[in-house]
């Protein structure tokens, strides 16, 4: 066999075992509760995205792993939201809150629920993560 064929049979095991990992990533993150951030651009049009919750204080706590995420850039601008949670629909007022001391009790909160899997997100995808508090909103700040 020729060292191209060798170093293409390599290539293809490494692209199949990432993309196992990727995979098997997205499983285990499926696993525990993922609930669905809807989200309002600057025509009225909504964008509904998967996210991870957890609780503090009483109040749902979502996690942006990059500020420059679509969803979070949305937020930004207008923090009305609804937050569907067990198929539940709730207007939420989104208010990013990026103290060091929230971001480490939102983390903490975060690998309580989530466990290794949040570690492994961590490895793969989270920079400089911003909690973002989901406070309960007046039922007329619903989007449309």
């Amino acid at each position: 066999m020729g060292t191209g064929v060798r170093k293409a049979q390599i290539a293809l095991l490494v692209l199949a075992a990432l993309a196992g990992v990727g995979l098997a990533t997205y499983w285990a993150g499926e696993q525990t509760e993922v609930v669905v951030i809807r989200t309002l651009d600057g025509d009225g049009t909504t964008h509904d995205t998967k996210v991870w919750a957890v609780d503090h204080d009483g109040v749902p706590w979502v996690r942006v792993a990059n500020p420059e995420r679509s969803w979070f850039q949305r937020l930004s601008r207008n923090p009305r939201a609804v937050l569907i949670r067990g198929g539940v629909e709730r207007p939420v007022i989104a208010r990013p809150q990026d103290s060091g001391e929230t971001r480490a009790i939102i983390d903490q909160r975060f690998r309580e629920k989530y466990g290794v899997v949040d570690g492994w997100y961590g490895v793969l995808l989270r920079r400089d993560p911003i909690p973002v508090r989901l406070d309960p909103a007046p039922e007329a700040a619903k989007l449309p």
